[in-house]
């Protein structure tokens, strides 16, 4: 008998692809088959080993991430005492198309990736607000919604607290992490808002990411812990994107432990064109429009709307920084 399903990719090794199909009680899957979600299959809900159908099987096709279908048939699994059991090797598993992504990124290679925690330390290493700024503009350009997430808060409490108030004013939320203070607000802003979605953590090396995962997910610490032991043995030298659940619930998030978001080279890869940069910027929303000139670059000319609302201390200087400094170097990058 043959059998269908969605589910999403979470990992992919050497063209085998683990699985996770959608729960019939998923909401998820009622949007994406509003016709069949009511029909039961044997691996709903399960994880499993399959192989991409034709072009599918070529390297980058499918991204950690996809949500796909499935089709399969009664040599996919076996059955004991009413327990199923999906193949190992995934016999006869077959991943026949991908569901439209909300967004592709280049690195890590991803897809539908939801939510963005950027990370940014309050002191050791020293932050660096246009680093900060370019993954909020890539972000907010893939219709990723970012959180800022302040680490490291107790070696300099009051410019933690002068960083999340900036970019709460942006209109982003942000949290304060840091030893001796607990998870509590920001492990109830994954739990409240993460269903369904996926959600990854990105900044710079030594920002404290690592720490921060281990308080909020003790239990994932663990599996990505035993991953990169089997790295150290040699057996898979780069680190690849791996999403897993975060809840046994039929539509649990996902959380992408990735090898970092370091592409920051707005030259060399095609993030967005100069014209896209205002709208990555949130909080210049309510005064485009209102400049004087109506080719208004937002840099540096008089009857900027944008730069008195700076000059009022409407709009962070920080901020406006970030974007000139963008604006520069999408200003000279050369179109193909």
């Amino acid at each position: 008998m043959e059998y269908y399903g969605y589910g999403r990719v979470i990992r992919g090794v050497g063209g085998l692809f683990s699985v996770w199909m959608l729960d019939r009680n998923a909401e998820l899957l009622r949007k994406l088959d509003p016709m069949g979600a009511d029909t039961a299959m044997p691996l709903d809900g399960m994880l499993v080993c399959a192989r991409g159908r034709g072009h599918l099987r070529q390297k980058g096709s499918l991204l950690a991430g996809d949500l796909v279908r499935v089709s399969y048939n009664d040599s996919s699994f076996s059955q004991l005492n009413g327990t199923v059991t999906p193949s190992a090797d995934g016999t006869a598993i077959v991943i026949e198309e991908i569901c439209p992504r909300s967004c592709a990124l280049i690195r890590p290679p991803m897809a539908n990736l939801n939510v963005l925690f950027v990370t940014v330390a309050a002191a050791s290493p020293d932050p660096v607000l246009q680093t900060v700024d370019k993954l909020i503009c890539i972000a907010e350009h893939n219709g990723i919604e970012p959180v800022v997430v302040v680490t490291k808060s107790d070696l300099d409490p009051t410019y933690a607290e002068e960083l999340v108030a900036l970019y709460k004013k942006a209109g982003f939320e942000a949290f304060c992490q840091g030893a001796g203070r607990d998870s509590e607000e920001l492990g109830a802003y994954i739990a409240s808002s993460l269903d369904g979605k996926v959600a990854a953590f990105s900044g710079a090396s030594g920002v404290g990411k690592s720490t921060l995962l281990n308080r909020l997910f003790p239990e994932l610490a663990l599996e990505t812990g035993e991953i990169s032991r089997r790295i150290e043995r040699g057996k898979n030298t780069t680190r690849r994107t791996e999403l897993f659940r975060l809840s046994q619930e039929p539509d649990s998030g996902f959380l992408a432990d990735t090898p970092g978001f370091t592409m920051l080279d707005f030259e060399r890869f095609d993030f967005f064109e100069r014209e896209d940069l205002p709208a990555t910027f949130r909080e210049f929303t309510p005064y485009i429009g209102s400049c004087r000139y109506t080719k208004c670059s937002h840099t540096k000319e008089q009857g900027c709307a944008i730069i008195e609302a700076v000059e009022r201390g409407e709009i962070a200087h920080s901020r406006h920084q970030s974007f000139v400094e963008l604006f520069e170097v999408l200003k000279k990058k050369t179109r193909w």
